[in-house]
């Protein structure tokens, strides 16, 4: 189920994408984890929304790092893919989570990665703070219960104690 972006994240998005990602000698400057969106699309070479359409671990060739390669069906570009696209990416398989994949097939997430390295490699900016699920089934906002209201009629009248401190009956 697609959910589409608010307005104003959609406008914000499109203005803090204008700018072209800084970049310096040494490669991309790292945006801190639980960064804002605009610092995590200061430091992205890819911004959009997409659609994981398959997720496979590559078998490294000799002296090559282990990879994950993910492609995506790109249902809204923002910066460095066009939507319509379907994009494939690859990840340093040491970066994901032992025991936890990053992504799923199905899920819908709006991206921020950084630009593809040397080895044609990337990732999220800011680690998975760079990974913003839109699908996520949330359960039903729960009510709560409504205050202990009294029955109608008279209220009943609190127990004294008897002489002797027993209740009476």
């Amino acid at each position: 189920m697609s959910r589409p972006l608010g307005l104003g994240l959609c406008a914000f998005l499109l203005l803090a994408a204008a700018a072209p990602p800084p970049v310096r000698a040494g490669g991309p400057r790292s945006a801190p984890s639980g960064a804002t969106l605009e610092q995590l699309s200061r430091h992205a070479g890819f911004i959009f929304r997409g659609r994981v359409l398959r997720v496979e671990r590559l078998r490294p060739a000799a002296g090559s790092p282990a990879t994950v390669q993910v492609t995506f069906q790109v249902l809204e570009g923002i910066r460095g893919a066009r939507t319509g696209d379907h994009l494939t990416i690859r990840e340093w398989a040491g970066a994901w989570p032992a025991g936890r994949p990053r992504y799923r097939v199905g899920q819908e997430l709006l991206l921020f990665l950084y630009p593809p390295s040397r080895l044609g490699l990337t990732s999220p900016v800011g680690g998975d703070a760079g990974i913003l699920p839109l699908d996520a089934q949330l359960p039903a906002p729960t009510l709560p219960a409504p205050p202990d209201l009294r029955p109608p009629g008279p209220s009943p009248q609190p127990v004294a104690p008897a002489a002797g401190g027993e209740r009476a009956r």
